[in-house]
């Protein structure tokens, strides 16, 4: 599995990055085009899913354990320079966010009153390969549901076991129930949840990380040298180096999903908004996860004696909770366990939801085979609950890279699509 892993996000790195740089390039600057990003939220179509609504859904399966658990492993194993990785990719890549985003719009299907797209769909109309648009949707299918899903529950076991006591296949089972009644109700249930827990809990953890900061300010010059220290490793300059950069890399990906493809999904869904318009408000989300909720976990890591623990077979929640608790003492443990259910749970009930239309552009599916998928859903999060964590991140960061392969190929094969849209948007002078 090792070697596997690093095969495939050696190949997933260089299309992530390339591409990344390709469309700085090509759509000049596209990720720092700010103003454009908030007025492209404007949207009349209450009725259905708002540009607003489609941000909540790809955040709410962004800000998951991976910006808790994730970046604290990546630290743990990579130490402070990660960061730094972490950061440069986030700017690199967003571009990737902003032209996946661009194409869902521009090749999605009708689904009901609703509309579905993603990857798989501008693969198969865009590209005309049918085969890698299956290949895609069954990664989508196995990277969700069995993979990012099961690290949630996975993340929320340990955290309880550790602050309450409660075992993890109990866990297991009130997660699954919970996660059952909402994902019966379809899109409009998942999106009735996102759109008030995710503003809730990312501005809740903002501001908890900023008070722990600016109580530690005078560590944040010293922490911040050190950053850009272990960044180069220059004392141990290649194999040290390259073994931070590419955690960073893996980790800073993983928590933002910038061309992964995923968060293309949710952009495919807003009504009443231009492709490019939808692009941008990726990238704003892009952002959001790693320079607010990803940045904020890491100093108050950093700001803690997170060196003095000794830890084997770690998840990476654990370097968080002991965090929370160096700043806050016991009450720490609970804020954080509040905010791993939150995220976590978010993120749950969107991958389910990316899991349903890949499963949907996979074969013609009958509601009885719609409530099978939810039943192992079910299933999965009981499992995951219970299951080793090193298994778990080996196996999501494998799919994780065969997916943001498959889809920047895609991506940069249908370039042409995404420039003739960025042009139109600004002949039009839209936002």
């Amino acid at each position: 599995m090792e070697s596997l892993k690093k095969i495939t996000w050696g190949i997933a790195t260089f299309f992530l990055l390339g591409g990344g740089i390709y469309f700085s390039y090509k759509l000049k600057g596209i990720q720092f085009r700010f103003k454009k990003m908030f007025d492209s939220f404007k949207s009349k179509k209450k009725d259905k899913i708002t540009p607003f609504q489609s941000l909540m859904i790809a955040l709410a399966a962004q800000i998951g354990v991976g910006s808790l658990a994730g970046i604290a492993l990546a630290i743990f194993l990579g130490g402070p320079g990660t960061l730094f990785w972490i950061w440069l990719t986030t700017i690199l890549t967003a571009p990737n966010a902003f032209a996946e985003s661009c194409l869902s719009v521009v090749y999605r299907e009708k689904d009901g009153i609703y509309h579905k797209g993603g990857p798989s769909y501008y693969i198969q109309k865009g590209l005309g390969n049918k085969t890698l648009a299956k290949t895609y949707a069954l990664l989508i299918l196995l990277a969700y549901i069995v993979g990012f899903m099961t690290i949630q529950a996975n993340t929320i076991a340990v955290s309880l076991q550790e602050t309450i006591n409660l075992t993890p296949w109990m866990t297991g089972l009130v997660l699954s129930i919970i996660s059952f009644a909402i994902i019966s109700k379809g899109l409009k249930g998942v999106t009735s949840i996102t759109e008030k827990m995710v503003p809730i809990m990312g501005i809740t953890y903002f501001l908890i990380t900023l008070v722990i900061i600016l109580l530690n300010i005078q560590k944040i010059p010293m922490i911040l040298g050190t950053i850009l220290q272990e960044a180069f490793r220059p004392k141990t300059i290649g194999v040290g180096m390259i073994t931070t950069m590419m955690i960073g890399l893996e980790r800073g990906i993983f928590a933002t999903e910038a061309g992964l493809g995923s968060s293309a999904i949710a952009s495919a869904s807003a009504d009443g908004n231009h492709p490019t318009g939808q692009g941008l408000i990726q990238i704003l989300g892009v952002y959001f996860t790693s320079f607010i909720i990803c940045t904020g976990t890491a100093f108050m890591i950093l700001t803690s004696n997170y060196q003095e623990l000794f830890l084997e077979h770690i998840n990476g929640i654990e370097l968080t909770q002991y965090a929370f608790s160096y700043h806050l003492g016991s009450f720490g443990n609970l804020i954080l366990t509040i905010m791993i259910i939150f995220f976590a749970f978010s993120t749950i009930i969107t991958g389910y939801y990316y899991g349903e239309i890949n499963l949907k552009f996979l074969k013609k599916t009958s509601s009885k085979e719609l409530w099978i998928l939810k039943i192992a859903t079910a299933s999965l999060l009981l499992w995951g609950s219970v299951a080793s964590a090193p298994f778990l991140w080996d196996l999501v960061d494998v799919l994780v890279a065969l997916m943001a392969i498959i889809n920047m190929y895609a991506v940069l094969s249908l370039s042409k699509d995404i420039q003739y849209e960025y042009n139109e948007i600004i002949r039009l002078n839209k936002p």
